[in-house]
């Protein structure tokens, strides 16, 4: 009996495993993102975008591939806030080699749950400069004591070194990856981002709504990219493109105001001008610059008017020289225009308003050559004899009545002294004489 419900039994118990729920992956993914460049009003809606998304998807890390020189200390304010109330761990990691986390990226990367670093980076050079404005001793030491207390709580809450984050403040230390992780600086080195989630895994982090083991085993990595509408206003975000556009714009105006009704010019300069606005929103902007690089315009269009023998031009080319290294100058080096960037440009403004200028003023001083004054000094042949009673002139392939005070005969070559209603005033043509 046993034997004959043995194969029954068999094919049940296939079918029961075959049919059985399989259980699984309790692992979520983990999102990438890459940011390069200065930290500012762009990287700061990037990057808080990415943190709210990934908790709104309940992922399991959000990875920030960090590369910067720093930046602008209200876009990093924003940056940190997110990270701190995000319930998804988030993990900075200063990558690829070569690539920095300096000044406003050491306070992001001490703010992270875990912050990683890859091999040959470095990381340091926290100490605040002025933007935009010149600042007093005290307003500087009000500044730095801000900034340290500001990264030391950062370091504590992490369970970092807080000693080395004040002095890469105070004193612009820069260490390597390899002294950052002795230095307990950061949590790990790892040479790429599949080596970073594995290293990861069973870490126990603090988020904002409490502990949290990290559970990246088998993880799914996915790389999320900055939108088109981010990726054209980091562009125009960059000093030089501000700078260009700035440029661009007083051109096209200036072209549109020598030519009314061209409108392209004045188009093209207008949407210049609000996107180099834009621009100097995002960037520290010292407005006495602005206004010597507006002054230096206005000397050239005046030298074209008023006979200065070059003083003008000279003027306005030292007013953009200065007002164009003075425009981002209090940012850092990392928020400045370049001597190699500044004078060719300065140079060919200079050339730019004195060739246009100059060519208006030809086309203005140009005789007319339609009406009464294009008429003026033309030559002609009497048609009949003429005298102050009268007569008629071929002029231009046109018959005209004319009168003149001598007697011209027929044949006899002419020329048009002025226009009297609709009839031309003429003159003997002299050859070699003045007309």
């Amino acid at each position: 009996m046993v034997r004959k419900f043995l194969p029954a039994g068999l094919v049940f118990l296939i079918l029961l495993i075959a049919f059985l729920p399989v259980r699984a992956s309790t692992a979520r993914d983990i999102v990438a993102i890459k940011y390069e460049g200065i930290i500012n009003p762009v990287a700061a809606e990037f990057m808080d975008k990415n943190i709210q998304r990934a908790n709104k998807e309940n992922d399991e890390a959000l990875i920030i591939r960090l590369d910067t020189p720093g930046g602008l200390d209200t876009s990093m304010r924003a940056i940190i806030k997110s990270m701190l109330a995000s319930d998804v761990p988030v993990v900075v990691y200063v990558s690829p080699s070569g690539a920095r986390a300096a000044s406003a990226g050491v306070f992001i990367t001490m703010a992270a749950q875990v912050a990683a670093m890859a091999p040959e980076t470095n990381i340091g050079a926290a100490h605040p400069v002025s933007m935009g404005q010149k600042m007093s001793r005290t307003m500087t030491e009000k500044v730095t004591n801000d900034a340290v207390a500001f990264i030391k709580s950062l370091a504590e809450k992490r369970g970092r070194n807080a000693e080395w984050a004040e002095a890469a403040v105070r004193n612009s230390v820069s260490i390597t990856d390899t002294e950052a992780l002795n230095l307990h600086v950061i949590d790990l080195i790892a040479n790429n981002t599949g080596d970073l989630v594995k290293e990861m895994d069973g870490r126990k982090v603090e988020t904002a709504s409490g502990p949290r083991v990290l559970d990246t085993k088998g993880a799914k990595i996915v790389t999320r990219e900055m939108g088109l509408r981010l990726k054209i206003l980091s562009v125009i975000s960059d000093p030089n493109v501000a700078y260009i556009l700035m440029l661009l714009g007083f051109y096209g105006l200036f072209f549109e105001f020598v030519s009314p009704g061209a409108i392209f010019p004045g188009v093209i300069g207008a949407i210049s001008l609000i996107l180099a606005f834009y621009s100097f929103q995002t960037l520290p902007v010292n407005y006495a610059g602005l206004l010597l690089i507006i002054l230096a315009i206005i000397l050239f269009v005046l030298e074209i008017k008023i006979t200065s023998h070059g003083v003008l031009t000279l003027g306005g080319i030292i007013s953009m020289l200065i007002g164009s290294l003075m425009l981002f100058d209090m940012g850092g080096p990392f928020i400045r225009l370049s001597l190699s960037f500044v004078i060719p440009a300065v140079l060919i403004t200079a050339l730019f308003f004195a060739f246009t200028i100059r060519l208006a003023l030809k086309a203005y001083r140009r005789k007319p050559l339609t009406g009464k004054e294009g008429l003026k000094g033309e030559e002609g042949t009497a048609s009949s004899d003429i005298g102050p009673e009268g007569g008629m002139v071929l002029v231009h392939g046109e018959i005209w009545s004319a009168f003149s005070d001598e007697k011209i005969p027929k044949q006899e070559k002419i020329i048009v002294e002025s226009m009297q209603g609709l009839k031309l005033k003429v003159r003997k043509f002299q050859q070699g004489g003045i007309k």
